[in-house]
């Protein structure tokens, strides 16, 4: 027996914010949810298969409302965000956040609004909220994750938003060169042009939050630098916003040089991914050092994302599930 409920809205224009584009936000509710969403005159209607479909509809309902009035466009990605947080809660057993607190709490406070960008940046489940407040509130944040749950993207985000909001000086993108499972051999040009491969992912994630043009000034103005671990070592990081990248891939003693580089006013990312540990055997990970030695450090900040988070591809959430399960 299928179950209905009626919104009726203060006005069309209220109806439209909320809609979206060719009712393409009420499309996304519609593949999060299941049921079915009309809009006539200044009404939606949904139909459900049950309650809790009509009580997450309403929630959903209330804070895009809220959203709205407040002079805000909900766009896709942010009926995404919204639509995720109810499947996580659904699949991990939470209790339902009431419309307000989730509006205010966990969506507004942890979105990543950059200067100049070409959209913003939500959280896609509550891990990734903790994530950008603990970059946030903390000097030096930690982010541990499999592939695909957003961990360099959202240090992008944050990073841009810093540097073209004048917060910080200078953006330093750092990873350790370390090859996964192939030899590339000896690479031509300069030490940017043999670096880039490697920081190739960062540059992907500014493509997709800023115009090129914002991205050369920046370079133009070196106000993006780019700096091998190697060469880390006797310098004095101060009022900047680092990344290092891939940092299961640093040793322990590269990770003890890079997180004492940290001068005034700087602030470090360190993201890694622990089941892709591409060192040589019986060389120990200084990521998983890292975690096990300075957890409880005040100013410290650790994130831990799961399968869950998973916010590239439906599908790599699968292809991660198999090979954990191929493992245990």
């Amino acid at each position: 027996m299928e179950d209905g409920i009626t919104i009726a809205l203060d006005n069309r224009e209220l109806l439209s914010g909320i809609c979206g584009a060719n009712d393409g936000n009420l499309k996304i509710i519609e593949g999060s949810l299941g049921g079915s969403i009309t809009a006539r005159g200044n009404e939606i209607h949904f139909e459900s298969c049950g309650e809790d479909g009509i009580r997450r509809f309403r929630t959903m309902m209330d804070s895009l409302v809220t959203a709205v009035k407040k002079g805000e466009t909900p766009s896709p990605e942010y009926i995404r965000a919204l639509a995720s947080e109810f499947i996580q809660n659904e699949e991990d057993g939470s209790p339902l956040i009431e419309p307000d607190e989730k509006g205010e709490a966990f969506f507004r406070d942890s979105i990543i609004q950059i200067p100049h960008g070409l959209r913003h940046v939500y959280p896609r489940t509550k891990n990734q909220a903790h994530y950008i407040r603990g970059m946030r509130e903390n000097e030096i944040c930690f982010c541990i994750g499999p592939a695909g749950t957003g961990k360099t993207y959202i240090a992008i985000a944050h990073a841009l938003q810093m540097a073209l909001s004048k917060k910080t000086r200078k953006i330093v993108l750092t990873r350790p060169v370390v090859e996964a499972g192939e030899n590339l051999g000896f690479l031509p040009g300069d030490l940017s042009q043999k670096i880039d491969p490697y920081l190739r992912p960062l540059y992907d994630a500014m493509d997709a939050l800023v115009p090129y043009d914002v991205i050369h000034r920046l370079e133009e103005t070196r106000a993006i630098e780019i700096a091998p671990l190697a060469y880390m070592r006797g310098r004095s990081l101060n009022d900047c916003i680092v990344i290092l990248d891939e940092a299961q891939n640093t040793t322990k003693e590269q990770m003890k040089m890079f997180l004492t580089r940290i001068g005034a006013g700087a602030r470090a990312i360190i993201t890694g991914d622990t089941t892709q540990i591409d060192l040589p055997r019986k060389t120990d990970s200084g990521l998983l050092h890292a975690i096990e030695i300075l957890k409880g450090i005040d100013g410290l900040h650790f994130s831990f994302l799961h399968t869950s988070d998973v916010a590239r591809n439906p599908l790599i959430k699968k292809i991660i599930q198999a090979y954990d399960e191929k493992k245990s």
